[in-house]
């Protein structure tokens, strides 16, 4: 971490978070510190979540698993773990869930088990392959397995046309040259673009967790975009869910949103 500290020009001590070695560097430096993961390595090119919205996603999970008066044995399934399977290492580390992950690139669940591995958590985190890249469920959950809940962090975009167009927008929102182009997160295709774009894959999930109503208690996806929100109601309504929320999350000027659903 401390090769990417310096001083700025209010003499306060930073990191460049446009760098994206900066920012994996200062998210590997939080694991560790408050949860305790000694060991969190991926490929340079994979997605680097930021470590604060993803365990805000977990904080919400929780206070909505409470005021279901659901408190012991919770079982997550996580869809599109990644490469760093953050979801069930935050989620073990601050609630003792435990997790089945699911992605549909090989090589990703490959780093993903490596970590699960070094930080000794196969006991309580499972990954499964997700062969068809259409698919959510199908193909996943066997006729047996039950859950109390899903997460979703799904892609953005609905190209990498249109991924370069918003990293370019972010970089000149902090005075970088766009010419250097560099994804300060970094992402694969299947982390950040997916045909259809976010309303596509949220509405496939719609369609497929009405397919598996009675083996999730909880349905939950992140909306990053705020006219969606509308049409997953409507869908949802069709599909006969019994009960819907929405969930705002805000982290610094950022503001999104978790839908959660049930069918029971």
């Amino acid at each position: 971490m401390l090769p990417f500290v310096f001083l700025n020009k209010f003499e306060n001590r930073t990191i460049d978070f446009a760098n994206p070695n900066a920012v994996k560097a200062l998210n590997t430096a939080l694991l560790f510190t408050y949860y305790n993961i000694s060991f969190w390595e991926f490929p340079d090119v994979n997605l680097c979540p930021p470590i604060p919205g993803r365990v805000d996603y977990i904080h919400h999970i929780a206070d909505l698993l409470e005021t279901s008066n659901i408190k012991v044995n919770i079982k997550v399934l996580d869809i599109g773990t990644g490469a760093t399977c953050i979801y069930p290492i935050l989620g073990n580390a601050a609630y003792d869930w435990t997790f089945v992950g699911t992605d549909i690139n090989t090589a990703s669940l490959k780093y993903a088990q490596n970590i699960i591995n070094k930080n000794q958590l196969n006991y309580v985190v499972k990954l499964k392959h997700q062969k068809e890249r259409s698919k959510i469920f199908q193909g996943i959950l066997n006729k047996d397995d039950r859950f109390t809940v899903s997460i979703c962090n799904p892609p953005f975009y609905k190209s990498e046309i249109e991924a370069i167009e918003a990293t370019t927008r972010k970089l000149r929102g902090l005075n970088k040259d766009d010419n250097k182009f560099v994804r300060n997160f970094s992402g694969l295709k299947n982390e950040l673009w997916y045909e259809g774009g976010e309303k596509a894959f949220i509405h496939n999930y719609l369609y497929e967790s009405s397919l598996f109503k009675n083996q999730c208690i909880w349905f939950t996806t992140l909306v990053s975009k705020k006219e969606l929100i509308k049409g997953v109601y409507s869908s949802l309504k069709k599909l006969k869910a019994t009960d819907i929320k929405t969930i705002n999350m805000v982290q610094g000027n950022k503001i999104s949103r978790i839908i959660a659903w049930t069918f029971s």
